[in-house]
Parts: C-alpha cells; structure tokens; sequence
C-alpha cells in the first residue's frame, strides 16, 4: 500500500488539497479554533469559520496563514496534519510526496516555514511551486511554449501577477492586497459612513452578494445587520452595490497598478502575445463582479476569467503532480 502524492494550495482564506488519482477531494477555509487555557485544537476549517466572532473569551478562531506566508507555525502544523490524516493518503511504510503552492516574492525563510509544517505534518519530499505558475496550469495555460501567458491570482491575501514562457516566470508581482483587504475596507467604509459594526463574514457577504468594482455594472441592494456604534444596540442598514464600489476603488486601483507594472516590465515580444491571448483571471478574487471588465479597460488587452478560478492552484498541483518526474530540479527539498 503505497501513499498518494498530493498538492496542497495553502492559501490565506482556504486550504485545498488534490490526491493525485483522485482530484480535489478537500477544500476547507484556513481556520483553526484553539481553547486558549490549553492550547487544544478545538476545530479545524469550516467548524471554525462557523466560530469566527462568534467565540466565549476562553475560545480563539485562529487564521494562521496571514498575507500568503505562516503567521503561526504550530497552528499551521496543527492544521495540515488535521487535514492530511482526514483524508487517509500515508500508506502502510510510506509518507506522501507533497507539492505546495507559495507567493512569488516570498523570503527563504518564510519557504523554509511552509517546508518545515509540511514535513512535520507528515510528508516525505517537500516540493515548493510558485502560485501564478500553477494557477496558470490549472486554468489550462499551456505555459511550457515560448510564448507570452500573463495570470493574475488575487487570493485571500496576495494578488500575485506574472507573465510566463517556456514554463517559468519572467516577470511578475506579489501585493499583499487581495480578498481579505477588500473584506476590511467593506468594513471600515460601514464602520464611517453608517457608525455600525459589522463583522468579517458580513462584510465577506456584502462583498460576494452585491459587490463590484466596475462603476455602473451592477445596481443591486442588501440588507445587513450589525452593532450601533452609538447606542450599542443592534441595528440594520441597506447598502447599494455602487458604495461598494466607491468603497473596493481604491484597493483594486493597487491591484490594476501593479498589473501595468509588470506588463511594463515584460519584453515587447511577449506582449505582442498577451494582446492576442488576453490576460487569465484566477483565484477567488476572480469571482469579484466586474474585477474582468475593470482589468479589460485599464490594460488595453482581452481579460478571461478561468473556469473554475478558485480551483486553478489546486487543479494546476494536480496536473504537476502527474509530471512529478518531468518538473525542474530547483523545487526539490
């Protein structure tokens, strides 16, 4: 009984986990629920998203993985290894070979953290990919010919940008302003304009419901309830999809700069590519209303969003991990 190779996209907002042979078979939020008196795991994924602002003092959701990279290295241990023996992959002598998805611009010590939990979490060989590379497989790039590909991943805390040819990298970008910004920024303009608090998950809702960032795309209305900043009671608002634009405006202009700074940096026969091909959308900040129409606009080229964007790094582990033996040495631990 041999163990299964697996790629795991770690990734700020969600864990998503493919066994090779199987597909993705696990796709849970990156949430770990610890009692503070003993340091137990209480829950993992979404058991503890459910518990999200919603805990007694003694009980802390935890999000371990902050801005692509481990904040808390035993909570991320904790998590994985969770995750790993659920889904029953070690075989009886042997430990699974696993394949980990990682922010482009990341230090060797942060490489060194994710390599470290996943070894210890109970992998044999480590292998580190760069996110854009994968998710530009997963959305069915063909990124191996001497062509230009350009993919922007905006996961749940960094957006990562890179052109790519002959299957690797030629430039990119990793800003750490994605998903769970634009879940704040949702939060404080409630926060400023209506003086009511709301929480994380509710600004998520708001977000996903009728949020947008293309003025004018989109007219829709939601009713949300939270805490009266003055009265301390609670209390409920509708909000307009066009305040969240004018909220979202500036986070996504980050993203829409950072975008035109790599395309700047690209070499002029490549981009003579990407005009004909357009630019692949992946990630869950993909499913973002309007982010296409945006992009499509400000860059001046076609923009496509992928399949199943937030899929893509899992679905891309997959198609590596079936070419296992053709990848390059550089990823080896």
């Amino acid at each position: 009984m041999f163990a299964k190779d697996i790629g795991i996209d770690l990734g700020t907002a969600n864990v998503l986990i493919h066994v090779k042979g199987r597909g993705i078979v696990l796709n849970e939020p990156s949430v770990v629920a610890i009692d503070k008196n003993t340091n137990k795991v209480l829950a993992v994924g979404e058991e503890a998203r459910r518990m999200v602002g919603r805990t007694p003092g003694n009980i802390v959701a935890i999000r371990p993985l902050k801005d692509g990279v481990i904040a808390d290295f035993d909570v991320t241990e904790s998590m994985l290894k969770h995750f790993i023996n659920k889904l029953n992959v070690k075989g009886f002598l042997s430990k699974p070979r696993i394949l980990i998805c990682c922010p482009t611009n990341i230090t060797s010590v942060e490489q060194k953290a994710i390599r470290e939990a996943a070894e210890k979490s109970g992998g044999k060989k480590i292998y580190l990919e760069e996110e854009p590379k994968v998710a530009a497989i997963g959305a069915g790039m063909d990124i191996f010919q001497p062509s230009g590909n350009m993919v922007v991943d905006i996961g749940g805390g960094t957006t990562d940008i890179a052109v790519l040819s002959m299957g690797d990298i030629v430039t990119s970008a990793s800003i750490k302003m994605a998903g769970d910004k634009f879940d704040s920024e949702i939060l404080s303009y409630i926060k400023k304009q209506y003086k009511l608090l709301i929480g994380e998950r509710t600004a998520e809702d708001i977000k996903m419901k009728i949020g947008t960032v293309f003025p004018g795309s989109r007219s829709e209305e939601m009713e949300i309830r939270g805490r009266d900043m003055v009265t301390g009671l609670p209390r409920t608002i509708t909000i307009h999809s066009e305040e969240i634009e004018g909220a979202l405006r500036e986070s996504v202009a980050i993203i829409v700069q950072a975008a035109k700074n790599v395309l700047e940096k690209t070499p002029p026969e490549l981009s003579a590519d990407i005009i004909d091909r357009g630019v692949i959308v992946t990630g869950g900040g993909a499913l973002l209303h309007g982010f296409d129409q945006l992009l499509a606009e400000e860059l001046k080229v076609p923009v496509l969003v992928a399949e199943n964007p937030m899929d893509c790094v899992a679905i891309g582990t997959g198609v590596m991990l079936e070419n296992m033996d053709k990848l390059p040495r550089k990823s080896l631990a």
